[in-house]
């Protein structure tokens, strides 16, 4: 069906918007929660409601307080309103990092894994997850969607960052770095929730590429569709040990791994990523053309 009614919590966002470029439903609208409490919004006449106001854990100006505030309240308000309106799905974007800090060596995650975030932005989306699957039943279905690190046209923060690394470097310290890491373009997002509301799909997923990539691979596929020359070198254990304990997570990003297993949600979806990492890394360093312009 093509017909489903959708809001999206959170207008304008980088989720949002490519929800909105590249979903097969096409009746789809925003709404703002700095501009709308949650009882101010007429849900009656939406089927599905899509949330995705956050505060994700690159906005270091807030407090603890403001990430539970954000996060699991104002979350868990939102569905309680469209619950009692008649919504019969409710998707919440949530993350990874709800799994916590993950060690070399270990199995990667899975939808069943143990959760043991970390810091208040992996802990309050854990704690919004938990209390909406408390919401669910017969009438109104709960699917809870768990990313990693999501790029694509408009992209911001970390992706952006390394972009701009690319742009302006011609020698970089990653050659030969032997770290997975998974990320999920947009429109392989966008196609994971469409399978998701067709489905009218309940539980915990994890949606993905479906390859996890190295930090090497990734600056490569980034200069190459950027066209330009770059020089690798190897950075030495040492300074990855120190810069690991001086700047864990900014060395851990280049340099650890993040590997998710999302063979059951592929399962029970019946569903593959349509796009490859390298298709959407050429789509997305194709857009900033057009941003620039």
């Amino acid at each position: 069906m093509t017909d489903e009614k959708i809001l999206i919590t959170g207008s304008q966002s980088f989720v949002g918007t490519n929800y909105i470029r590249y979903s097969k439903f096409r009746n789809i609208d925003e709404v703002s929660l700095f501009e709308n409490t949650p009882n101010e919004i007429d849900y009656k006449s939406y089927d599905v409601v899509i949330h995705l106001v956050a505060i994700v854990h690159q906005t270091r100006r807030a407090n603890d307080s403001e990430y539970f505030k954000i996060n699991r309240d104002l979350c868990i308000e939102v569905a309680k309103e469209a619950k009692r309106a008649g919504v019969k799905q409710f998707l919440f974007l949530s993350t990874v990092k709800v799994y916590g800090s993950f060690h070399s060596n270990s199995e990667p995650w899975n939808e069943s894994s143990a959760c043991f975030p970390e810091d208040a932005y992996g802990k309050s989306k854990y704690e919004a997850e938990k209390i909406l699957r408390t919401l669910e039943d017969e009438n109104f279905t709960v699917s809870i969607i768990r990313t990693p690190l999501v790029y694509g046209e408009g992209v911001r923060a970390n992706m952006k960052s390394i972009i701009k690394l690319v742009e302006k470097s011609i020698i970089l310290p990653f050659k030969d770095i032997r770290n997975k890491r998974n990320f999920t373009s947009a429109e392989n997002l966008v196609a994971f929730i469409d399978r998701i509301i067709d489905l009218n799909a309940s539980g915990t997923f994890i949606a993905m590429d479906k390859i996890a990539i190295s930090t090497t691979d990734l600056v490569k596929m980034i200069s190459e569709n950027l066209g330009r020359k770059i020089y690798l070198f190897r950075t030495p254990n040492f300074i990855i040990k120190i810069g690991m304990i001086i700047m864990p997570s900014f060395f851990e990003r280049l340099y650890g791994s993040y590997e998710m297993d999302n063979s059951d949600t592929l399962r029970i979806l019946g569903f593959e990523p349509p796009f490859t990492t390298q298709e959407s890394i050429k789509k997305m360093i194709g857009s900033l053309g057009d941003e620039s312009a």
